[in-house]
């Protein structure tokens, strides 16, 4: 009924990340990162570097606290830093192939009645996650841990706050070409985004489309840029209602003290995104 592939690839990365985060300070040696991945140094080396696409020494760089306190104490806006990014080279606004919809009054009282959502679980670099549309617009995308149950309750239950009354239906094959397009740089159409969402809601999921890949900016920055500077705890269970991971990037939020925080699939793969993403924008 659902699709999931053996890829221990990211456990084994996670494991590593894991280590580096408690251990950044010291800064470990390759075998010492290996170790944790149960692997030798090479095939480590190899692995990690196929991943992230930079080495683990150079992946390290943007694992440590600098990573994120650097970019606050340059006091950047969002604007600004989305204007210093720009589209030259290899930064990517994420909002250039995400379009945020909210549902419509109508819908939101329906509370799906009457819609089909079509689901399936699938892998990313960063674990299994469940992906959910209605038509040709992603309604959920949630990262999942391994032991976590994918029985058709289980599914049901992650759907039913803001889809109680919608059909769902298994369907891997419909969504794989969709599942295929999320995490990767490949020339592709904008993605289409529907969240049912309150006015203050989709603001702030909204500022969260306009942080640059590769960047990252504090809680108070967020309330600031949808003109509520005084309404970063709000701002914060804004984000943490986030139904769409990655798309909507609530990861590239962190304390304005520079510490990366909580996050509702695990600080791990926060702490994987952040890196990846950085990584990435500067390959």
């Amino acid at each position: 009924m659902y699709e999931t592939e053996a890829n221990p690839t990211y456990q084994q990365i996670a494991r590593s990340i894991e280590f580096l985060t408690d251990n950044f300070q010291q800064q470990p040696s390759l075998a010492d990162v290996a170790d944790q991945a149960n692997l030798s140094e090479y095939h480590f080396q190899r692995l990690f570097s196929d991943w992230a696409g930079v080495s683990p020494k150079k992946f390290l760089q943007y694992l440590t606290l600098d990573f994120a306190k650097e970019r606050l104490r340059n006091g950047l806006t969002l604007a600004e830093a989305a204007d210093e990014a720009g589209l030259s080279g290899t930064g990517r606004l994420h909002d250039l192939f995400v379009v945020l919809e909210g549902v419509t009054p109508g819908q939101f009282k329906q509370a799906g009645e009457g819609l089909t959502i079509r689901y399936a679980v699938f892998e990313s670099p960063f674990g299994p996650y469940l992906l959910g549309t209605i038509g040709d617009k992603i309604v959920k995308l949630e990262f999942l841990d391994e032991a976590e149950p994918t029985d058709q309750i289980s599914i049901a239950n992650r759907f039913a706050a803001e889809w109680p009354e919608a059909v769902l239906v298994p369907d891997a094959q419909a969504l794989r070409p969709l599942a295929d397009s999320i995490f990767t740089d490949a020339d592709r159409q904008p993605l289409r985004v529907l969240v049912k969402a309150s006015p203050f809601q989709l603001k702030v999921w909204e500022a969260l489309l306009r942080i640059p890949e590769g960047q990252v900016v504090s809680y108070d920055q967020i309330a600031a840029a949808i003109g509520m500077p005084l309404a970063s705890r709000a701002v914060g269970t804004a984000i943490g209602s986030n139904p769409v991971g990655y798309l909507i990037p609530c990861h590239r939020v962190i304390r304005k003290t520079g510490l990366f925080g909580n996050y509702r699939w695990g600080a791990t793969r926060k702490t994987a995104l952040l890196g990846w993403e950085a990584a990435h924008s500067l390959k």
